[in-house]
């Protein structure tokens, strides 16, 4: 039970695009993620998740819209849902999702699939 800053977590990487696990409960992740650019549409058949910009804003871009979320907003994805977040400028992201999700669902892609996420 130990207490976690995430200015302190965020401080330890700057890759984007890789979200990092800082902590779990009830089979959950806490991540840390910092976006930047286009994401790949994809979805997730079984899994819910949820984005909790900390730094910046995004844009939450669906098959027939596109949502911004600012700093201090989040935005739930249900699952089966096609989306993609798209960050024109880098921003950090907080996401709660069941420890099984991959981060890019249904969808295999060399340059953005992460199958095994780093514990910081």
């Amino acid at each position: 039970m130990n207490k976690i800053n995430i200015e302190e977590k965020l401080s330890l990487f700057s890759e984007r695009r890789s979200p990092k696990i800082v902590a779990e409960l009830n089979g959950q992740h806490v991540k840390l993620v910092k976006l930047g650019g286009e994401f790949i549409f994809h979805k997730h058949d079984h899994e819910d998740e949820m984005f909790l910009v900390l730094k910046g804003w995004f844009n939450m871009e669906f098959e027939d819209r596109i949502v911004r979320i600012e700093e201090g907003e989040f935005i739930v994805v249900p699952r089966g849902v096609v989306h993609r977040p798209v960050a024109p400028v880098e921003c950090s992201i907080m996401l709660f999702e069941p420890s099984t999700t991959l981060n890019t669902g249904d969808i295999q892609d060399a340059e953005f699939t992460k199958p095994v996420l780093d514990w910081i």
